[in-house]
């Protein structure tokens, strides 16, 4: 008998050892399979609930309108109430970021984001999204997720720690984004033919789930169109690349079970109106772009990046971009005290490498705040980049970074620009910092004489207004804009 032969005995008894002693093998009530996992139902409520603070910290829950946060869980426990865990306590939140997903992890916690209520168009739409990440639960994805992670490290050491549950509890401190992208493309069509069962059965038009797929990728196209990447994979963070699937099926499995629905609802209205004056895009805390401006009436700071930049503002960082492969990298950091000079040499070491060098270092002024600044070259995958850093000292223990980042074919020509961009950096007053105020989805009915050009106008973007207008309320064309209708719009 080979030593390989051998190793795969073995193994099949060590799994047959770890199902005796966990949750083995029994058939799934909701997709009729017998799921062999190593994880039991009571191990994925005691993960879902460890790791659920995690994923509030994380995003933080939207509570602007607590109003919104009990429509979203009226309509989930619809959905919820004729599954096949309608008896197990679920967990449905609002978080409070303009990523555009949803996510769900074992135990029953599912989770949607404002961005993604925003882009949906009825309460069919958003109940569709709810009902595929109720069937990752009901499917039990995550207790199989787990169950791979576990064997795909299994070796003959392990076989002790895996039995006394210590590998799968120990997922409990799976970070959020994981989860999100933790699903393969066949649990993810399952979970569709799921959220199909239950849409159709709490009286939803399943149809709505395929619509919002479509509406997904015009809205993935537009984003790359947005950053510059036209043609590039879906950004990370969208629920069109973290939920791979095939629409043709799912149009097909929608339509199915449509023609045994008398009167499927949509609720394209009472939506629109439920999340009018919702915030869009960035909130208060994370700061706000409007244009070339990026503004925090928090920290009580303001930066303008050069003309053909683009901004995409993130917990930790702002980025800036333009389409020739420059950028800016902005973010914040606690003030360690010391000369700027010596904060500059340490984020070198830090960042760079130990020795790194800044040329031509030196302690300068920013309107007023105290700030130092060098210069560096780096091989970056697009080819060698001039970098220079600059460091800001603002408000009470905080020190603010720019990166700005040039190829080295363009590093003259963006020595200025680069420069207003780092001097354009000062405090807010407190009159400034309270006139800012967020960008709101407002429902808006449609009045005779309307156009897409006219309705894109009222949005509050400085480009691609119709481009944005059109897909933020899935339209193809004038014939779709009834006078009478509600659509959104993006302003203060």
């Amino acid at each position: 008998m080979t030593s390989r032969r051998l190793r795969s005995l073995f193994l099949a008894a060590a799994v047959g050892a770890l199902a005796a002693a966990t949750g083995g093998c029994a058939t799934n009530p909701a997709t009729g399979r017998d799921d062999f996992t190593l994880v039991s139902p009571a191990q994925e409520r005691r993960i879902g609930a460890e790791a659920h603070p995690r994923v509030l910290d994380e995003f933080g829950v939207y509570e602007e309108f607590p109003g919104l946060n009990a429509y979203v869980a009226t309509v989930a426990s619809r959905l919820h109430g004729v599954s096949e865990m309608a008896t197990e306590p679920f967990t449905f939140t609002l978080l409070d970021s303009d990523m555009v997903n949803a996510f769900a992890i074992p135990g029953g916690y599912v989770y949607v984001t404002r961005g993604l209520m925003a882009l949906a168009n009825n309460e069919a739409e958003l109940a569709g999204v709810i009902g595929h990440e109720i069937g990752h639960v009901t499917a039990r994805h995550g207790a199989q997720r787990m169950t791979r992670q576990v064997l795909a490290g299994l070796g003959v050491a392990a076989i002790g720690a895996a039995l006394r549950d210590r590998a799968v509890s120990d997922l409990a401190n799976t970070g959020a984004g994981a989860w999100i992208a933790g699903y393969s493309r066949g649990q993810e069509l399952q979970s569709d033919e799921l959220g199909v069962r239950y849409l159709t059965r709490a009286g939803y038009d399943p149809l709505a789930m395929a619509s919002f797929l479509r509406q997904l990728g015009r809205h993935s196209e537009l984003a790359r169109r947005i950053a510059f990447r036209e043609g590039e994979p879906d950004p990370a963070g969208s629920w069109f690349a973290t939920h791979p699937r095939t629409e043709d099926r799912v149009v097909a499995a929608a339509r199915l079970a449509r023609a045994g629905l008398a009167d499927p609802y949509l609720g394209r209205d009472e939506y629109l109106r439920r999340i009018d004056g919702m915030i869009w895009g960035d909130s208060p805390a994370q700061g706000f772009v409007r244009g070339r401006d990026f503004s925090h009436p928090e920290l009580r700071l303001t930066f303008r990046v050069p003309d053909g930049f683009r901004m995409v503002n993130a917990p930790r960082r702002v980025t800036a971009f333009d389409r020739d492969g420059a950028a800016i990298l902005f973010d914040g950091a606690a003030d360690p005290g010391g000369p700027m000079t010596g904060y500059a040499r340490a984020w070198a070491d830090e960042q760079v490498g130990r020795g790194t060098r800044l040329a031509d270092l030196e302690r300068i002024d920013v309107n007023g705040m105290d700030a130092a600044t060098g210069r560096l070259r780096l091989p970056l995958r697009q080819g060698d980049a001039d970098v220079r850093f600059l460091a800001i000292r603002h408000g009470a223990g905080a020190i603010y970074r720019f990166v700005f980042i040039a190829p080295v074919a363009r590093a003259s020509a963006l020595a200025e620009p680069f420069r207003r961009a780092a001097h354009s950096f000062r405090g807010l007053s407190p009159e400034e910092a309270a006139a800012l105020k967020p960008l709101r989805v407002r429902a808006v009915e449609v009045r005779s004489g309307d156009t897409i050009d006219s309705l894109a106008r009222l949005m509050q973007f400085d480009d691609l207004r119709r481009e944005r207008f059109t897909v933020l309320n899935g339209l193809a064309s004038e014939a779709d804009l009834k006078p009478g209708m509600l659509v959104k719009i993006v302003r203060e």
